[in-house]
């Protein structure tokens, strides 16, 4: 199954809640929420009391994103502000293992991102801790960039692994996802796929998601 998540970065901030309520109605079946540091990433976003605002207003699920810098020392007060789903990223985490255990034991799914210079195979022995992968199709940070082509034989090699061991693992994708580039992700083995201008910017949001779809 195809899902859709997207990214509330390119949505109209200062009607958030309205914005992800307009995406659930569409048909998505997550809230993409980037959360950046301004160290690991040369940007910012916001942070928890902006998800815990925000749960107040939604039921769709939370796709939280971390692009920070000591995630460990965060996950779980993300997860208490409404995640749930974590992803942190592999190259900022002091110890992976552990992290994704300490997310899934507090009842959230734990996910892990690599950045497009992070080999697959680099994470190969983590998949069995993992609900979900998010391979980066552009170097995170902003959005509105051009999808990297060079990122579909990572996804393959996922997925491959992924079958080999029998494990159900998503793999999501984020950086640049159109209709175009979004089959070229799902025949390379993607399932869960992060759009933010694609939607946002569409008149018709149920029709952009459905196009992605």
């Amino acid at each position: 199954m195809i899902k859709i998540s997207p990214s509330v970065l390119a949505c109209d901030l200062s009607r958030l809640a309205d914005e992800v309520g307009v995406i659930e109605r569409a048909g998505a079946e997550m809230a993409h929420l980037d959360v950046m540091d301004g160290c690991f990433v040369p940007n910012m976003s916001f942070g928890m009391p902006v998800i815990e605002a925000l749960r107040r207003h939604s039921g769709i699920i939370f796709d939280v994103h971390l692009m920070i810098v000591e995630p460990e020392k965060y996950a779980e007060r993300f997860i208490d502000a409404g995640a749930d789903i974590v992803t942190f990223h592999y190259e900022a985490a002091k110890d992976s293992a552990a992290l994704l255990d300490l997310i899934r034991s507090k009842g959230a799914k734990a996910a892990i991102s690599i950045k497009p210079k992070t080999s697959a195979q680099e994470i190969f022995h983590l998949l069995d801790k993992c609900d979900m992968v998010l391979v980066m199709t552009v170097e995170p940070g902003y959005g509105g960039q051009s999808f990297m082509p060079d990122m579909l034989p990572k996804i393959k090699a996922l997925r491959e692994e992924i079958e080999r061991r029998g494990l159900n693992v998503d793999i999501e994708v984020d950086g640049g996802i159109n209709p175009e580039t979004a089959k070229l992700v799902k025949e390379a083995g993607a399932n869960v796929l992060v759009a933010g201008s694609s939607v946002f910017k569409a008149e018709d949001r149920k029709a952009a998601i459905d196009a992605l779809r």
